[in-house]
């Protein structure tokens, strides 16, 4: 079998393709011949060593997967050759309570520690994976575990209803994921983005309204007059530093601001007074649980929605992949078919 690791040092060119045999599940674990694998900005943090330099190399990265049962130890139960299934980023959260044994980037496939998706075969025990609808392409499934699964928590914790307004910002796959689910929920939305060919494309999934920030550097200005001086009931935080303060400057009285990324740096200050007169909730969207995503795949299924695809690579094109993700020009999520 084909497989991608990251050798002898940190960066995208050292990504290069090796060769092994297939591995032969034990009694508690699934075969799966992956598929597909999706790229997110932490497996890029990964591969350049900024998400840890500590990683011992060789190291097989990306998170995110989708595949097809092949065989089935005796003791596995749940799973069957030919089950359509995608990986889960944090395997031990089942439901119930974020906790602190939830947290640890030890457990999360492709962050350090556990091996990564990029192999064509890959073994597995039931809690990291969950079956996907036929109705989803391996492609469109390899994009649920972060990007899906966070978008649909971040607009779950801001307990978005129909007629309420949210903000994105971008046009990555959290930002086009949550629009998605945002129209589904029957929100309306606006969206950012510096590229007004990718505007367009948003209003054609549904945006109500766009704001090249390009033009419009305080884009806080903008979104008052577009809600006319009312502010929006949720931003999705997609770039994190200096943009939180324009996020909670766009927001309403009691909104709320679901933090998921941290483009432009993972420290930030805010005016604490504008908080508190605003009784803003801000909030840390760590993905979500087995049962989120299970909530995630009736909604998708029910409402014949689609992931938005930027491109496809073959796996010996790996690095043009990362460079698509890391040059900020993709519309959706990047894949990787195996």
């Amino acid at each position: 079998m084909k497989y991608v690791m990251l050798k002898n040092s940190f960066g995208i060119e050292h990504l290069s393709i090796g060769s092994g045999p297939e591995p032969r599940p034990s009694d508690d674990e699934i075969l799966v011949r992956m598929k597909a694998d999706s790229l997110n900005y932490v497996d890029l943090a990964v591969v350049t060593g900024k998400l840890d330099p500590a990683i011992q190399l060789p190291f097989i990265p990306v998170a995110d997967g989708a595949g097809v049962v092949m065989e089935v130890g005796p003791q596995v139960q749940g799973f069957r050759p030919g089950d359509r299934v995608s990986t889960l980023y944090i395997p031990s959260w089942r439901g119930g309570r974020y906790r602190r044994e939830h947290t640890p980037l030890g457990i999360r496939p492709g962050a350090g520690v556990v091996p990564g998706q990029l192999s064509e075969y890959k073994t597995f025990r039931t809690q990291e994976l969950i079956r996907v609808p036929d109705s989803l392409s391996f492609a469109e499934a390899s994009t649920l575990p972060i990007a899906g699964l966070t978008a649909w928590n971040a607009l779950a914790y801001g307990r978005i209803k129909a007629g309420d307004t949210v903000l994105l910002h971008g046009t990555g796959g959290v930002s086009i994921f949550a629009l998605q689910f945002a129209k589904m929920f029957g929100a309306r939305v606006i969206i950012t983005s510096s590229d007004d060919e990718k505007l367009e494309r948003a209003i054609c999934l549904g945006a109500d309204s766009t704001i090249n920030y390009k033009h419009q550097p305080d884009a806080s200005e903008e979104i008052m007059r577009i809600t006319d001086h009312q502010g929006v009931d949720l931003v999705v935080e997609t770039v994190g530093g200096h943009n939180l303060q324009q996020s909670l400057n766009a927001l309403r009285p009691q909104g709320h601001i679901s933090v998921v990324g941290f483009l432009s740096g993972v420290e930030a200050s805010v005016n604490l007074i504008a908080l508190n007169l605003n009784r803003a909730t801000i909030t840390g969207i760590s993905v979500g649980s087995t049962d989120d995503f299970t909530d995630m795949l009736t909604a998708i299924s029910a409402h014949g929605m689609k992931p938005v695809i930027d491109s496809t690579f073959p796996l010996d094109r790996t690095v043009d992949a990362f460079k698509r993700l890391e040059s900020g020009k993709h519309f959706g999520k990047v894949v990787i078919e195996l």
